[in-house]
């Protein structure tokens, strides 16, 4: 049993080894974070990255879609408010399992209403996340 806990472990850290947490700054209404925080050593970009800030009471998850287009959204579940984890191009609830797409939708329940999302903008090399 030890063996197996071991080896499940090593599986989680892997598929949560992608996910990037950084510190946006808030100025005015907008959570800023620079472009260059989506790169990795190798040049080429993360699929998406967690953004926390000690304002914020829910971390926001910023997915990049392309050059120009990314999506954020609130990592609050809307089924019973817990904090969700970011698995590649899904969010996941880990007290009742819902799911939800890299769009905020609701893939699998209990939750029936999607993620709170932000409009964003970029701006030159800065993801701007509007929280109004």
């Amino acid at each position: 049993m030890g063996c197996l806990g071991v080896l499940a472990s090593g599986l989680l850290l892997q598929r949560c080894a992608g996910t990037r947490y950084i510190t946006g700054i808030i100025e005015g209404s907008y959570l800023n974070i620079p472009e260059d925080d989506f790169l990795k050593e190798d040049n080429s970009y993360l699929q998406h990255v967690v953004v926390q800030n000690e304002v914020l009471q829910y971390p926001i998850v910023v997915f990049r879609f392309s050059t120009n287009e990314y999506r954020a959204f609130l990592m609050k579940c809307t089924h019973q408010g817990t904090e969700l984890q970011v698995f590649g191009d899904r969010l996941q609830c880990p007290a009742h399992g819902s799911e939800f797409t890299n769009n905020g939708n609701v893939q699998n329940g209990p939750a029936d209403t999607s993620l709170r999302s932000f409009p964003v903008i970029k701006e030159s090399k800065t993801i701007k996340i509007d929280l109004s």
